[in-house]
């Protein structure tokens, strides 16, 4: 699944880089709803559009009911009180004409890989019992009794859904990040873009899962979500686990919110047009939609959000497909134009 997604995000980011390129006016705006313009289908790009608006509404769910769980399992302070200081303070912010946090440029990266090195030492503490996690990944997945029960079915249908808020590969939402690069052939940007299929499913979701597989049933049994990674991280690293957890969690969280709604910018563009009243109207749904998260039941936050990912992912490949011999064509002009110029070095290089 992950290969295929990995296909997919090349082509993607390719034939938005490739289009964007003729077209300054709009490098700022969403790639997707543009190649989805070359498709010639309005229904396509207007069913593009609303499944992204509702998919990045369920994440603001996610997101709020995220921090509030960890907020409360760390700190014993009230959903609801979270909530309500996460909105605040987020209201202050998007709200603004340009929504942008500076600080957390610098803290979210260094968070980032304080939380890899975390998990790489857990796991090169329990390095011995990695055979036994893995017999059990496969055993659970692949065994006879989930084959009997319908049960390989739902681990690989929530792998896809799991899979898809992790890395976007084939939802056709990085293309509002791919909007901003400046590079020399569009090929380069999809095989950045590429990057993040390895280094978010196959690293750091491969790594949690680790952390939690390697603490006791006892320990985790009946928890799910956020309950869990702290229940995991409270085993391994006590007090300060749990705690780590919240902070880095309401960082990662917080700029995820100002992402989706510079994601949601180009798409409420497209059908309301770049008026102020329409940015803000969504920008309120928002942080209502955080606010309902913040307080709403673990499962029930999920809903709307694979509902949107799903429906975005279907439109995008409509789209993709059709698109698919010039993504073929730009990349083997990639490949021609690298090893002319990987032979010029040499040349450069032997004079």
């Amino acid at each position: 699944m992950d290969r295929i997604r990995f296909i997919t995000k090349v082509k993607r980011e390719d034939i938005f880089v490739q289009d964007v390129q003729k077209e300054a006016e709009y490098v700022a705006m969403d790639g997707n709803t543009y190649y989805i313009k070359g498709c010639k289908c309005t229904f396509l790009g207007i069913a593009f559009v609303l499944s992204g608006l509702l998919c990045w509404a369920g994440i603001s769910q996610v997101i709020g009911n995220s921090v509030s769980t960890a907020f409360k399992n760390a700190f014993g302070i009230p959903q609801i009180t979270t909530t309500v200081v996460l909105v605040a303070v987020s209201a202050c912010i998007v709200l603004r004409k340009n929504a942008s946090v500076k600080v957390l440029d610098m803290v979210v990266p260094i968070m980032a890989c304080a939380y890899i090195a975390i998990t790489f030492f857990i796991i090169a503490k329990n390095i011995t019992q990695l055979p036994a996690v893995f017999g059990s990944i496969f055993s659970h997945a692949f065994g006879l009794k989930p084959l009997v029960g319908g049960g390989l079915g739902a681990v690989v249908m929530n792998g896809v859904k799991r899979g898809l808020f992790s890395n976007e590969a084939g939802s056709g939402s990085a293309p509002c990040a791919a909007a901003a690069a400046e590079v020399d052939h569009p090929v380069t940007q999809g095989l950045i873009q590429s990057l993040g299929v390895f280094i978010d499913t196959l690293a750091i979701c491969s790594c949690t899962a680790f952390l939690m597989l390697l603490a006791p049933a006892e320990v985790i049994e009946g928890l799910e979500g956020m309950d869990l990674l702290q229940g995991a991280m409270n085993y391994h690293l006590g007090r300060f686990g749990v705690i780590f957890i919240a902070v880095i969690l309401f960082l990662f969280s917080f700029s995820t919110f100002i992402g989706i709604l510079y994601y949601a910018r180009s798409n409420v563009a497209y059908i309301f047009k770049d008026t102020w009243a329409a940015q803000t109207g969504y920008k309120i749904f928002a942080l209502v939609m955080l606010f309902i998260g913040g307080i709403a039941a673990y499962s029930f936050v999920w809903d709307l959000g694979d509902l949107g990912v799903g429906l975005m992912t279907i439109f995008n490949m409509l789209a993709i497909i059709p698109l698919s011999g010039q993504a073929i064509a730009s990349l083997k002009d990639y490949e021609k134009n690298f090893s002319i110029k990987k032979k010029n070095k040499i040349i450069l290089k032997e004079e």
